[in-house]
């Protein structure tokens, strides 16, 4: 949670490699700041190769996820 009380989220994708040297990164779920700074994260799907990645959404995200 921000200073402001509002909810801190962020998104979670697993980053897919493709075999050619290209890599495209798959949206997978959102993840919330707890108040001890802890992450709640909510997956939509399950990443195949174990990883995740956790960043601040950008603009594109905000777009789709309104």
């Amino acid at each position: 949670m921000s200073s402001n009380g509002t909810v801190k989220r962020k998104v979670v994708y697993t980053i897919i490699e493709n075999g050619e040297g290209k890599s495209f990164w798959r949206l997978v779920g959102s993840a919330f700041v707890n108040r001890d700074d802890s992450l709640t994260v909510l997956l939509d799907a399950l990443p195949v190769n174990g990883r995740l990645h956790i960043r601040e959404p950008s603009e594109r995200d905000e777009k789709a996820h309104a």
